[in-house]
Order: structure tokens, then C-alpha cells, then sequence
């Protein structure tokens, strides 16, 4: 189904949802011109990557010459960036176009993003780069949880397939906040399944007067014990 401005479905959407703000921040891959006009028709901010080509890198040459002769002073790493109003010859209009020098040791680097927001061009492209973020929480869905494994013949059956693989998100994610808390280096889900939870053990139940209680009994030379005696301290009912 075709999301148009003036589709039913999207002005079903933000009638439904009349607070949520939508911003669109996408590497190459989306710089469409036709992408752009919608933002604009429908107010939703955007940030995309541009592929380079002649004009732009034209347009950083003089940044980037001044990146250079900062790094050949100080031999340390330098970006900079700046914006000016572009326009290729399949737009509409001109629009505002970020972009960043960077000379590392290993050489130098140019990038351009399209945007409708008015930060600083240094903020507005530190803040870009970090959509890398969300796909690593992607990755953990679907490496760590399996959440791409929707193989029912039934849409039903794959909804609830994929409701329980984001409770399983959820669990791993919060036990990794409270190791977090606890000291512990951040690791990936993957990395924490295999773990805690990929292990052979024996669980023992006992009635304590009107209590359960259960003991978890795993080898003496399981290597994530440290995390589940921190675990254990955490949700410790007694402390």
C-alpha cells in the first residue's frame, strides 16, 4: 500500500496519533527528490546522506584544504563542517546541504546530508552519524532474539511470533541495564544469551512454608557465574 500525504492511510495515522513527532534520518540509499517533497508537504524533519559528485566535492575543497593544513600542525584528527543551499538539476528547489571534512592519519574523508533542520552544521552531522545506534538494536532483535524468523503460513501466528521475540528483547535488554549498573561492559545480546542463557543447569524447587524458592545449579567452571551471582544480588527479595 502507497503512503501518500494524501492517502487515507496516513491521514488515518496522524489522526491517531496526533503528538508523535516523525523525523527522518536515512543514509543514501533514500536521496530521492520525490522523498523530500513528501517531508516537506507532510512537516516531517529529515536528514539524508547525499552520494557525492563533482559540485559537492567542488563545494568542500576549500573546507577540506583547511582541514588539512590543521592536521599537518597539529597531527591529530580533524572535521569540520559547513552548509550551503544546493540544488541538483532533479530538485524542485534548493536545500540546505551539510557537509563534513575529515582528514584522519589513514587519509582524508568528505560526506554530504540533505536536511531540513537548521543546527550547527558540526551538531547537525555528529547527530547524523549516530543513526549507527538503532541498527545495532536491529541487529540484536534479529541476531539475538531471532525476531527475523516469521516462517507461519498465518499473519496471526507471525504477529505473535515476533510479540514474543520483543519480550525476549525486553528481558535480555533489561538484565543487560542491570549489569550495566552493576559495572559491567555493555555487550551486545548475542554475546549475553550465550552467556547466561545458552548453558546446561539444573533448576530445584522447594516449598519454603507458603513460598516456592529455587535454586539455579550450574557448573563451577561456567564462565558467565560472575554475572548471574551479580544478578542474584540485584534481585535478592531479601535486600
Amino acid at each position: 500500500m502507497a503512503l501518500s500525504p494524501s492517502s487515507n492511510a496516513w491521514s488515518r495515522s496522524c489522526a491517531r496519533w496526533p503528538d508523535v513527532h516523525i523525523e527522518l534520518r536515512a543514509d543514501s540509499g533514500f536521496a530521492i527528490p520525490a522523498l523530500y517533497d513528501f517531508c516537506e508537504r507532510t512537516g516531517i524533519a529529515y536528514t539524508i546522506g547525499l552520494p557525492p559528485n563533482a559540485r559537492l566535492q567542488a563545494l568542500a575543497a576549500p573546507l577540506l584544504a583547511q582541514a588539512e593544513q590543521q592536521h599537518a600542525q597539529t597531527g591529530e584528527k580533524v572535521r569540520l563542517a559547513s552548509a550551503v543551499l544546493y540544488a541538483a538539476d532533479s530538485w524542485t528547489h534548493a536545500r540546505r546541504v551539510v557537509y563534513k571534512a575529515e582528514v584522519l592519519d589513514k587519509g582524508t574523508n568528505t560526506r554530504f546530508v540533505v536536511t531540513s533542520r537548521s543546527d550547527e552544521p558540526l551538531v547537525l552531522y555528529n547527530w547524523y552519524v549516530r543513526r549507527g545506534e538503532p541498527e545495532l538494536w536491529i541487529k540484536d532483535l534479529k541476531g539475538a532474539c531471532f525476531a527475523d524468523r516469521l516462517s507461519c503460513h498465518r499473519f496471526w501466528a507471525n504477529q505473535f511470533r515476533l510479540l514474543l521475540y520483543a519480550a525476549a528483547y525486553w528481558l535480555l535488554d533489561t538484565l543487560r541495564r542491570h549489569l550495566i549498573r552493576a559495572g559491567v561492559a555493555r555487550m551486545q545480546l548475542d554475546s549475553l544469551r550465550l552467556r547466561l542463557l545458552k548453558i546446561g543447569g539444573w533448576l530445584r524447587a522447594a516449598l519454603v512454608g507458603p513460598r516456592h524458592r529455587y535454586a539455579l545449579h550450574l557448573a563451577s567452571s561456567h564462565p558467565g557465574q560472575p554475572l548471574w551471582e551479580l544478578l542474584a544480588a540485584r534481585f535478592n527479595p531479601r535486600e
